[in-house]
C-alpha cells in the first residue's frame, strides 16, 4: 500500500511539473506575442506623432508667407499661431503610445483645433489672388495637403494596431498572463463624422480677372 501511495504521489508530482512546464511555455509564447503587438502599436503612434509634427513644422512658413499679403486678416493668423502653441503644450511620449484615454483625447482635441484653424486660414487665402499665385504658397499648400493625407493614414494604421493588441490582451488565455506581465489596453483615436476624409486644403490657383483682395 505504501508503494502504491508513493507511486501515486510520484505521478502527481510529475503531472504538476508537466503542467508547470506547459504553463511556462504558454506564458512565454503569450508574452513574446504581446510584446510584438505592443511594439506595433508604439511604432504606429510614432508615425502619427511624426506626421502631426510635420504639419506643425510647415505652419510657421505658411504664416510668414500669407502675412506678406496686403491686408491679410490678422485674426486668422493669430488663431492658427495660438492653436499651434496649444498643440505644443500637450506633451506625450512620441515613442510610446499613450495608455490614458483622457490624455489621448486632449492631444486629439488640440490637433483638431489646429487642423480647423489651418483650414480656415487657407479658406481666407482663397480671397487673395496674388497670394494664391505665389509659388511658395502653392508649394506649402501641396505639402500640407499631402501631410493631411498621411495623418489620416497614420491614424488608421495606429487604430488597427491598437485594436489587434487590445484584442490579444483581452482574449483567453492571453488575458490570464497580460495583467501579470503588465500589458494593458491602449486607447484609440475616436472617429468623428467625416474624419476619414482629410480637411480640404486644395485650391484652384487660376486667378479671376475681376477678383480683388478683401479689406
Amino acid at each position: 500500500m505504501g508503494k502504491y501511495i508513493l507511486g501515486c504521489i510520484g505521478l502527481l508530482v510529475v503531472g504538476i511539473i508537466i503542467l508547470v512546464i506547459i504553463g511556462f511555455a504558454m506564458g512565454a509564447d503569450t508574452y513574446n506575442r504581446l510584446v510584438t503587438l505592443r511594439q506595433g502599436v508604439d511604432a504606429g503612434w510614432a508615425e502619427v506623432e511624426n506626421q502631426y509634427q510635420r504639419r506643425a513644422d510647415l505652419i510657421p512658413n505658411l504664416v510668414q508667407t500669407v502675412s506678406g499679403a496686403a491686408n491679410f486678416e490678422k485674426s486668422t493668423l493669430t488663431e492658427i499661431t495660438e492653436a499651434r502653441a496649444s498643440v505644443g503644450q500637450v506633451k506625450l511620449d512620441p515613442s510610446q503610445a499613450p495608455t490614458d484615454p483622457a490624455k489621448l483625447q486632449q492631444f486629439e482635441q488640440a490637433q483638431s483645433s489646429l487642423g480647423g484653424a489651418l483650414s480656415r486660414l487657407l479658406v481666407v487665402a482663397e480671397r487673395y489672388p496674388d497670394l494664391k499665385a505665389n509659388q511658395d504658397f502653392q508649394d506649402l499648400q501641396a505639402q500640407l495637403e499631402g501631410t493631411e493625407n498621411r495623418i489620416t493614414t497614420a491614424r488608421n494604421h495606429f487604430n488597427q494596431a491598437a485594436q489587434g493588441y487590445n484584442t490579444a490582451v483581452q482574449v483567453f488565455p492571453a488575458n490570464l498572463f497580460a495583467g501579470m506581465f503588465g500589458f494593458t489596453t491602449r486607447p484609440y483615436f475616436q472617429s468623428k463624422a467625416g474624419s476619414d476624409v482629410p480637411p480640404p486644403v486644395h485650391f484652384d490657383f487660376t486667378t479671376p480677372t475681376n477678383a480683388a483682395p478683401a479689406h
